[in-house]
């Protein structure tokens, strides 16, 4: 069984009169790339600045390891590494330099550990280089270590793929899928990438209007009413009455799309349909099926033009 590395108890966040977060729970895993996402202004990074003791809460609990943020702030904190955007480094000094500095702020850093950090987010040939000098990926990955130098249970990336090339964002899914294979860390992050999002994380939490509306385990079901959709496309003739047909026995809304229908469903009842169709003379000259994506499924679940 997965240990609990962050659990989120009925979080809520108010401003003034407005209730800007409204009872998130949820619970991440060791060894899990946890995704965040919602639209603009759905409260994600309201969320990671509670989660990580920036921004108090109006009430509910985030619990680190089982050591309330509220209660236990210092021992539950310690585990738990953040960065928010591009992490900022002095330009002037070499990587290496950078570690360095950082590590004298918290006790019980070795160079042994510091050589260990380097070495897993594959920078030991540039760490004697000026940070200035960096791209951003390597930047990226400078700051990925830096957050990682006290060994964190929690790894909390706010957008780390922002700015970067195909390359670089490559190689940033590489290293934080190593990162929780090999490390064991809990990795929680905020993009509005969804295809790097699905590629990268086990399980994604969807966000709108403070509210969570899903938990989307990447490799099956959304767990919403809506699961195991399909993405299906019919070429058939004629094709109103085929509509007519789908939507009175199987309460499927077909709509014409470059001449075939499209419609989602569930795979097992596909064969039933073809069936139906059959039985009244519709001939049907293809039928494609496709996973719908969680981009389909996003904008399913939160509906489209719904940035805030």
């Amino acid at each position: 069984m997965s240990e609990v590395a962050m659990e989120l108890v009925d979080v809520k966040k108010t401003i003034g009169k407005k209730e800007i977060i409204k009872g998130l729970s949820f619970t991440i895993n060791k060894g899990e790339v946890f995704g965040f996402i919602g639209p603009n202004g759905a409260g994600k990074t309201t969320t990671i600045r509670m989660m990580v003791g920036l921004m108090q809460l109006t009430d509910g609990d985030v619990r680190i390891l089982g050591n309330s943020i509220k209660t236990d702030f210092k021992k539950a904190i310690r585990e738990v590494g953040a960065i928010v955007e591009n992490p900022e480094m002095y330009p002037f000094m070499t990587g290496w330099q950078n570690l360095m500095h950082y590590s004298r702020m918290i006790p019980g850093i070795t160079k042994e550990r510091i050589n260990e950090v380097i070495r897993l987010v594959g920078l030991e040939k540039p760490i004697k280089e000026k940070a200035g000098k960096y791209s951003l990926g390597m930047r990226q990955r400078l700051g990925i270590a830096q957050a990682l130098l006290h060994s964190p249970s929690v790894l909390i990336l706010d957008e780390p793929t922002n700015g970067l090339d195909p390359a670089g964002i490559r190689e940033i899914r590489k290293y934080i899928r190593k990162l929780a294979e090999e490390e064991n860390v809990a990795v929680i992050i905020s993009s509005h990438l969804l295809s790097e999002i699905e590629l990268m994380c086990d399980r994604i939490g969807i966000i709108k209007n403070g509210e969570l509306v899903a938990i989307q385990d990447v490799k099956g079901p959304v767990e919403t009413e809506k699961t195991n959709q399909n993405q299906v496309q019919m070429e058939v003739i004629p094709a109103d009455k085929a509509i007519e047909l789908l939507k009175e026995h199987h309460g499927i809304d077909a709509v014409l799309e470059d001449g075939n229908l499209a419609f989602q469903a569930e795979k097992e009842s596909i064969p039933k349909m073809i069936q139906t169709l059959a039985k009244h003379e519709i001939a049907i000259y293809q039928v494609g099926v496709t996973k719908a994506t969680l981009e389909d499924k996003f904008f399913d679940l939160i509906g489209e033009n719904t940035i805030e």
